[in-house]
């Protein structure tokens, strides 16, 4: 075995324990309720502003987050806690003499968002080990926050989970990141045409897996890729981590066109595992479906009577491509030099919003080269490369602005997985229906079942499948 041998463990308690909750809650009528917490007391706003069903960004939530944590249009007039200006407008003439000027947020713009869960299991089968069928809560995440502007370019985000699983010890950085745009004006480029950021962040997905709506991640997002008995990989990249690099990116005239570029580490949120960096491209297209043609113009923002987004379609395109090393200190295949197996990701994803209703969905296509290590005569043969496929698709309709339906289908195809046996099958797949409950704009319970797939156990031929059902509560203050 040239995998860690609690891999196989891992693997199993991933499949079996499923994340999940059941929140309940009182209703009762009140019109003012804030969003998540720094942007929503800057501006004196309801979380609806930017969020349709938080904290998935709506199309003004996305043109805010563009703008640098901005309003798209007369910012100042909006903002109710002027930032404390360091350094006055005078000094910009006369810069390089003196520091340029810059402003910091006028209270310290800081937030939490929390959430918890319960859950109830499919029954397990006792040659897998005892698991309760139902456990009344469980503490997930708490999380501070942190994010604004510090002038008219720079913007910062920080997260981190104070508290994950209701334990300090597993609570770490999310993101951590600071973004200059519109670094091409000095080109004379097209505004926000080039921007960059640096730090720990999420990489520029088709769709956020960080802040997601789903209480649970997408199966494509977690797949890594690792042969086990089958060669060499063990490759611990995965597209739900947050990375560490810099990205350059733009979307010129804050516009339906969007492109990226990032340099990362490639081992996920841990420190450089070795000297080569991996690169990631992403490129979109959005095109605003709206019959009137000057309202395709305009931003528009949610409100009281529920969501207002651009009847749109979004198609993209994205690549991955690095070069995982093992064996970096000789310990794993004695006598061999560093293995370096290139690996690439790539993909394809849609979105389609009209009025109450959207679609979107994302398939991706995975390539690891793969080793075969003979010991004896200390060669490397070529195996079989290990290789998978799969994706997603979501549908979210809002019934009411506070009430949203939900059905999500994930699938992942990995023969490698198959002969390891992770799953029965080469495909594995499930369904997850859910109703999401917007008890105030900030305060939400999400309930979710997951038909999921089959897991071999025991004898041959014998399978268990570890349905659940998931649902909790969450806010953010």
């Amino acid at each position: 075995m040239l995998l860690n041998k609690s891999f196989k463990l891992h693997v199993m308690v991933g499949l079996l324990l499923s994340v999940g909750i059941i929140g309940l809650a009182l209703f009762e009528s009140r019109r003012d309720s804030y969003a998540i917490p720094a942007f929503a007391r800057k501006y004196q706003t309801s979380c609806a502003t930017c969020h349709n069903n938080y904290p998935e960004l709506n199309d003004f939530g996305e043109a805010f987050k563009k703008n640098g944590f901005k309003f798209p249009k007369d910012d100042e007039t909006f903002v109710k806690e002027p930032p404390v200006l360091l350094g006055a407008a005078a000094q910009k003439q006369a810069f390089p003499n003196t520091i340029y000027p810059g402003e910091i947020p006028g209270t310290i713009p800081i937030g939490f968002r929390y959430s918890g869960f319960a859950t109830i299991n499919s029954r397990q089968p006792v040659a897998l080990g005892f698991l309760p069928r139902t456990d009344l809560f469980t503490p997930n995440t708490f999380t501070i926050l942190a994010a604004g502007s510090m002038g008219s370019n720079l913007s910062f985000w920080i997260d981190d989970d104070i508290s994950t699983g209701g334990s300090g010890a597993d609570g770490g950085l999310g993101d951590g990141y600071i973004k200059y745009n519109d670094l091409g004006h000095f080109l004379r480029l097209p505004k926000d045409a080039l921007n960059v950021r640096f730090g720990q962040f999420e990489l520029d997905l088709p769709f956020s897996q960080a802040r997601t709506i789903n209480p649970t991640d997408y199966d494509i997002y977690d797949q890594a890729s690792v042969a086990m008995q089958q060669g060499t990989t063990n490759n611990p990249f995965v597209f739900a981590a947050p990375q560490r690099g810099i990205e350059f990116g733009g979307y010129p005239n804050d516009g339906n066109f969007a492109w990226s570029v990032s340099f990362v580490n490639g081992s996920n949120d841990q420190p450089a595992m070795r000297n080569s960096k991996d690169v990631y491209f992403r490129v979109s297209q959005k095109f605003n479906l709206d019959r009137d043609r000057n309202s395709r113009k305009e931003i528009q923002a949610a409100g009281a009577t529920g969501p207002r987004d651009h009847t749109s379609i979004r198609v993209g395109a994205f690549y991955y491509y690095g070069r995982n090393a093992l064996n970096l200190d000789g310990t794993l295949l004695p006598g061999f030099g560093i293995l370096r197996e290139p690996f690439y990701r790539a993909g394809g994803d849609f979105r389609f919003k009209y009025n109450k209703f959207e679609l979107y969905g994302l398939g991706m296509f995975g390539h690891d080269t793969n080793l075969f290590a003979d010991p004896n005569a200390l060669t490397l043969l070529h195996a079989a490369p290990v290789t998978f496929t799969g994706g997603f698709v979501q549908a979210n309709y809002w019934i009411y602005p506070w009430m949203i339906a939900i059905m999500r289908y994930d699938a992942v195809n990995s023969p490698t997985d198959f002969l390891n046996g992770v799953s029965l099958h080469n495909t594995r797949n499930r369904f997850s229906p859910g109703l999401q409950f917007l008890i105030r704009a900030n305060l939400k319970a999400v309930f979710e079942y997951e038909h999921r797939w089959q897991i071999p156990f025991g004898l041959p031929g014998q399978s268990f499948r570890p349905n659940s059902f998931t649902g909790g509560i969450g806010y953010s203050f």
